[in-house]
């Protein structure tokens, strides 16, 4: 399957987050997921970056963390309604959940609660050399976390990137420019410690 499965397909609620379609392409291309991985997706939310993983990766196996309980159920009908059966959705807090792995290959980063220094230091412990790391951030401050925690971790390659989105939206005669949120991209790759 391609990527890029229309964002109207996903069962939404409100109040639970959900990546949008040009986000999680650029998102998976950008952590070069694909073959046989182990993906953990933290803050899965709607679960759309999860199934559009497992779409496009049917040889991976995705566990989709999320702490929120109507999350969670949201979560669950939308792995069912893309019979998306390689995703396993897990209830917990993700610092929590990653304990229980033994490895991963790829951490997608979308919601973090307000944690995401406890969650790159659990990432941390669990991601192979070359694993990567896929953070999307619509917050500065998150981000700025994020790039401090990375700095004092010499192991990482990183890019980071600000995406804005615009689509036409007809109004009258014209086609004008309706803006998304603009969104920051950060890729981190594990390499050896020297």
């Amino acid at each position: 399957m391609n990527l890029g499965i229309n964002d109207e397909e996903f069962l939404r609620a409100e109040k639970i987050p959900m990546t949008k379609r040009e986000i999680r392409i650029l998102t998976l291309a950008l952590a070069r997921v694909g073959g046989a991985e182990i993906i953990a997706d933290i803050g899965a939310g709607t679960g759309s970056l999860s199934i559009e993983a497992a779409k496009f990766s049917p040889d991976s196996n995705i566990f989709a963390v999320e702490k929120n309980p109507d999350a969670v159920e949201l979560l669950k009908q939308n792995v069912k309604k893309f019979s998306a059966d390689n995703v396993t959705v897990i209830h917990a807090e993700a610092s929590e959940a990653l304990k229980n792995f033994s490895q991963i290959d790829v951490a997608l980063i979308g919601g973090s609660g307000g944690k995401i220094e406890q969650i790159l230091d659990a990432v941390n412990k669990k991601l192979k050399i070359d694993g990567r790391i896929a953070a999307n951030f619509i917050a500065i401050q998150n981000l700025s976390i994020c790039l401090e925690w990375l700095r004092r971790h010499k192991n990482y390659h990183y890019e980071v990137m600000q995406v804005q989105v615009n689509h036409l939206k007809k109004i009258g005669a014209y086609d004008m420019a309706q803006a998304s949120n603009p969104i920051y991209i950060l890729i981190a790759e594990k390499l050896p410690n020297d």
